[in-house]
């Protein structure tokens, strides 16, 4: 029976999927703009026309025998996934039914010419014959990010029935099978959709034609007589969907073999082009990681790679949260690309560039993360963000990925961020984790190595004045390292029998006392249990003073923190080692595995493994960091994805929940893949790949100091060493008035302007001796005021 309107609008309240993804995959042609994700043996989120945009929840097939046996593939088979060819992400599974009464075998992937995906099924019976089963496909739209608000209908492409969803005018789809359709529907999910049908009665009993405005399924029964089991789905997509049917028609007329040859052809010819470093490791999982790096970026942004073709925790999760991981994070991008150039590619490192220079802001930064066309999501400020650019164009430079004509464009770019670094350093607002304000040993060692990098670069540009000026506050910053991060004396250090040790982060309250003294609030914690001293909390965030070739491997203090952190965060897993974020960090599922919902308890990340071998390379211990290697890798799941955390607790069958194996976080996280592919070119070489060459020389083997401390307003320094010069900067002209012995002597000296909205004075105080104090304000010549309060430094 028909009907042409479903009841039940709108339908239950929407929610994405599984996060745990066996597959991602798109094709390398510019002209397809389609991205597939799979999941529990079926297709999940497909995007278009942008990798930013997820534009479905999942499509699967039922299984029935018109009666009273109902079997749904994602739930009641067990599936097997592998690749049509190493390093091509284009899948084949095979998901046998728990019951063995059936078998389906499925190849995967998208048109190179056409917004198309493709699905070639066969449908194999284990017990009795095809006429003995009905196949239904369900599709849920969930097009521009949003399961409300989709529009679905019956439709025919001159005379070919097809299955329609459009949301406004800018997103549609159509969905087009080989073979014929017995029977279409339309429905609202949880109340008039196929699956509630199917469920009840085995059978579609009743049929609707269209449904508006809600979270809708659309469902078609497959004629498997006609086909003998054998058939090609096909999801078409456009602005409108006449013309979505009609891409998916003409891949349809192609046919399944001619694409996927080409599809193939085309990637492989890729992979050819990067460098071999298949040694030392898995060589499947290698080729896996690249394309995976590879599939995340955009067409129509070029550079534009987001952070995972994935939402976390996605089956708790709806239209509040639009931007799931499919976002761009300047951190994450210039990770990524980072592993793609250790892999030799460079076309895509000057694509990165470019859309870098297109989307930072007009102060020289970059949004906390941003969709492809760089609208801002969230808004919080990192200063990691500014300086992994700059970092990213030097590295570049050195490796001969781009030339000297290329940095002098990218100049201007790498200017304003160093310019935004000075000028809001050397704290951050945000530190890496997205969670705290204060001095971060990570955002330090990025900031530092960018100021080295940006004068290296302002030299090519002659400036050299600039260069001197970056040099001098790169020095000044590193040499204050441990006054702002390190904790020594504490109950901590104690208990571990170490003198001291880097904290996680440092509060950066110019009123309170020196850091790393003050507390900290965990973020992803109930408020009333979220507040520790910032001394007890510590991160292998500390070990990018070594990887940014700041601090040396067996620098004792960095001996004594490697101590600590792996007494308070190493996890033994049955696949390796893993380390957690920090101690008492709440970001990951509740101890029951429920889904994460703004508290829970953090688990372990495979990308610190791949950090950490990164600094066992640098000490030395390379078996160590192959043994690293290799369990990184291992945390992979079937399909070879890398997932952002990993179960770290007793087991949860129930949940999917296994030590060792991926949690409900995302999957993959392209920063991992990059890590993993970065440390196999570090191990290749013998040396830390992305270890920046200025730090390293300068700090590493020059062993350069400094002869300056820096006061500013966010950072007003209570201390000074004798024998060093108190530079004064501020973001105005100003003139320092000040004081050496209790104002009996008074001088005053004007600010020079550095060109990056700093101003400075130097104050002649080498020659004073400890325990003399300097006492100064500020006369603001613009304003025509004064400061009103008076500022000191005690000399030590």
């Amino acid at each position: 029976m028909s009907n042409e309107t479903a009841p039940g609008a709108p339908g239950i309240v929407p929610r994405w999927t599984s996060s745990a993804k066996s597959g991602v995959g798109t094709a390398r042609n510019p002209r397809s703009r389609v991205w597939f994700t799979l999941s529990h043996g079926i297709i999940n989120e497909v995007y278009y026309p942008r990798v930013d945009l997820a534009c479905t929840r999942d499509m699967g097939l039922i299984i029935t025998d018109g009666q009273q046996y109902v079997s749904e593939e994602k739930r009641h088979t067990s599936s097997e996934v592998s690749h049509l060819a190493s390093g091509v992400p284009a899948f084949r599974l095979v998901n046998t039914a728990t019951d063995e009464r059936y078998r389906i075998e499925k190849e995967i992937l998208s048109d190179p010419y056409h917004d198309v995906v493709l699905q070639r099924t066969r449908f194999v019976p284990l017990h009795g014959t095809l006429a003995d089963y009905h196949v239904y496909v369900i599709l849920a739209p969930h097009l521009e990010n949003h399961g409300a608000g989709n529009n679905g209908w019956l439709d025919e492409n001159k005379g070919v029935p097809v299955l329609c969803a459009q949301r406004h005018d800018r997103s549609a789809l159509a969905l087009a099978c080989s073979a014929p359709w017995l029977a279409r529907s339309v429905g609202y999910v949880g109340v008039s959709d196929g699956w509630q049908d199917l469920i009840q009665h085995g059978r579609l009993t009743q049929t609707y034609e269209r449904a508006e405005g809600g979270n809708i399924a659309l469902t078609g029964e497959i004629d498997l007589q006609s086909c003998g089991g054998e058939f090609t789905l096909a999801l078409g997509f456009a602005e409108q969907a006449y013309s979505a049917a009609h891409h998916a028609r003409t891949s349809l007329f192609t046919g399944f073999i001619p694409i996927r040859n080409e599809y193939i052809a085309e990637w492989q010819h890729w992979q050819k082009s990067l460098i071999d470093l298949d040694n030392g490791g898995d060589a499947a999982m290698y080729r896996t990681s690249i394309a995976v790096l590879h599939t995340h970026e955009d067409k129509q942004f070029r550079g534009g790679l987001i952070a995972s073709l994935s939402i976390p925790w996605g089956n708790s999760k709806g239209d509040n949260d639009l931007g799931g991981y499919h976002l761009v994070w300047a951190r994450d991008l210039v990770e990524s690309v980072g592993g793609l150039m250790a892999a030799g590619a460079t076309d895509e490192v000057a694509r990165v560039m470019r859309y870098l220079a297109l989307t930072q802001e007009a102060d020289g930064h970059w949004p906390q993360n941003m969709w492809l066309d760089g609208t801002a999501y969230w808004h919080g400020v990192q200063l990691d963000e500014a300086g992994f650019p700059i970092v990213l164009l030097a590295q570049a430079w050195r490796a001969k990925a781009i030339g000297e004509h290329v940095v002098k464009a990218f100049w201007p770019m790498a200017r304003r961020a160093t310019a935004f670094i000075v000028r809001n350093g050397p704290a951050t607002d945000q530190d890496r984790w997205e969670e705290n304000s204060g001095y971060s040993p990570f955002t330090l060692a990025v900031a530092i190595s960018a100021l080295l990098a940006a004068a290296d670069l302002a030299d090519v540009g002659h400036e050299a004045a600039l260069a001197s000026y970056l040099r001098e506050t790169a020095d000044a910053w590193n040499s204050s390292i441990e006054y702002w991060t390190y904790a020594s004396g504490t109950d901590l250090a104690r208990k571990h029998g170490v003198e001291g040790y880097y904290v996680r982060i440092a509060p950066a309250d110019a009123q309170a006392l020196p850091p790393p003294t003050g507390t900290i609030r965990i973020k992803n914690l109930p408020p009333d249990k979220s507040a520790f001293a910032a001394s007890a909390i510590v991160s292998p965030d500390a070990l990018a003073l070594v990887r940014f070739g700041l601090r040396a491997a067996d620098d004792p203090r960095m001996v004594n923190t490697v101590k600590i952190i792996d007494a308070m965060l190493k996890v033994d897993t049955p696949c390796g080692p893993a380390w957690h974020r920090y101690n008492e960090d709440g970001y990951g599922e509740h101890e029951d595995g429920s889904p994460f919902d703004g508290t829970g308890v953090g688990r372990a990340w495979p990308l610190l493994t791949g950090e950490r071998a990164h600094y066992e390379l640098a000490a030395g211990r390379t078996d160590m960091a192959k043994d690293l290697l290799a369990a990184l890798e291992r945390f992979a799941d079937e399909g070879g994805m890398l997932p952002e955390q990993v179960w770290d607790a007793a087991d949860i069958p129930e949940k999917g929940l296994y030590c060792g194996r991926p949690s409900g976080s995302a999957m993959p996280l392209v920063w991992a893949h990059s890590e993993a592919i970065k440390l196999r070119r570090s191990l290749r070489d013998g040396r830390v790949f992305d270890m920046p060459a200025q730090t390293e020389q300068r700090y590493l083997r020059d062993k350069t100091g400094s002869a300056r401390t820096i006061w500013r307003f966010r950072d007003q320094r209570k201390t000074m060493a004798a024998g060093q010069v108190l530079r004064i900067e501020v973001l105005a002209p100003a003139e320092v008035h000040w004081s050496a012995d209790g104002w009996q002597h008074v001088h005053d000296l004007p600010t020079s302007d550095t060109g990056l909205g700093v101003y400075l004075a130097d104050l002649p105080t080498a020659e004073l001796a400890a325990g003399s104090e300097v006492v100064f304000t500020f006369r603001w010549p613009e304003a025509g005021h004064w400061e009103g309060a008076n500022f000191a430094v005690r000399i030590v």
